[in-house]
């Protein structure tokens, strides 16, 4: 059998595709966080700031008119999703999304210098085929607005490592923003704190220089 030449279209179109994807993101309502009902379903989320903590008054700027700039994205697959160990309609039986989501709010409220009324979220739920965009779509999503927590600063997103495993360092996020019982116990070399709030100057300063 002769192999056909390579097309560089077909590229192209897969390009366009994520970004028919993440226009449509952009244009999902935008919720209090968490959410104020349960849902199932996994899927993609972005989560923004509109407070008045003068270390993130970029953003408060940002989307003082419309939810444009998301300080996190994030996803949530099922459990066994990695390791193709569900079938395609599990993806809309699983609570990960929004149990995803309570844990950053529960994490925001616990820690110094935020408040939960401050943050709101979007999101969107993958089901059955499409759940295996999630990873695309919220690649896309980070790569398109390099949100603080997933850039600069580390750890937002973290778990409790759990008994046996605190000597890592406590996360950049955990530095600036004490309040998690877990993170307190790692006793690892962790980042100064003035040195975490350089990186966020420079990374505003970033934001500004863009087009």
């Amino acid at each position: 059998m002769k192999p056909e030449a390579f097309d560089r279209s077909e590229n192209d179109a897969f390009v366009e595709l994520v970004k028919d994807a993440v226009r449509f993101f952009n244009g999902t309502p935008v919720h209090t966080l968490p959410p104020p009902e349960f849902f199932l379903g996994t899927g993609v989320y972005a989560i923004y700031y509109t407070g008045k903590n003068p270390i993130y008054k970029k953003y408060a700027e940002l989307n003082r008119l419309s939810y444009s700039y998301p300080i996190y994205v994030g996803k949530a697959v099922p459990k066994g999703w990695r390791q193709a160990r569900i079938s395609d309609n599990q993806s809309g039986q699983s609570k990960e999304l929004f149990s995803r989501l309570r844990e950053h709010s529960r994490s925001i409220g616990i820690a110094q210098g935020l408040e939960p009324q401050d943050f709101s979220c979007r999101f969107v739920i993958f089901e059955d085929a499409s759940s295996d965009m999630i990873d695309t779509v919220e690649a896309a999503l980070i790569k398109l607005n390099m949100p603080l927590w997933n850039t600069a600063v580390d750890g937002f997103g973290n778990h409790d490592p759990g008994s046996g495993r605190y000597e890592q360092a406590k996360s950049d996020w955990d530095v600036i923003h004490p309040g998690r019982a877990w993170a307190e116990k790692c006793n690892g070399a962790h980042a100064e704190k003035s040195a975490v709030l350089s990186r966020i100057k420079n990374h505003f300063k970033n934001i500004e220089r863009e087009p």
